[in-house]
């Protein structure tokens, strides 16, 4: 259980950051996470979004793709805080534990 919680939180930097640079949805943020060693399912990708969005970090649009609505979401200035805060505080641990 500490494993999941503790690596949940670099997700939440992840979505964060891919939310800044454009638009993301949850199949497109398993992927990207899969690239980075993350192996995360459906079931913890959307609940996720989802509390980022009801934090006030994410917004959702509807979008029409292929016939279906896609839940798209992008960062909000409340979720650029969160991020700038998050890059100094990895910024911090970083230094201290690779000295």
């Amino acid at each position: 259980m500490f494993f999941r919680d503790f690596f949940l939180g670099f997700v939440k930097v992840h979505i964060l950051h891919h939310a800044s640079q454009k638009p993301i949805f949850g199949l497109g943020m398993i992927e990207e996470l899969a690239k980075h060693g993350y192996q995360i399912s459906p079931g913890t990708i959307y609940p996720t979004l989802r509390s980022l969005e009801t934090a006030g970090f994410l917004q959702q649009e509807n979008r029409l793709v292929n016939g279906k609505i896609r839940k798209y979401y992008r960062i909000t200035p409340l979720g650029q805080e969160a991020l700038a805060e998050a890059k100094d505080k990895i910024k911090e641990l970083v230094t201290e534990v690779l000295a």
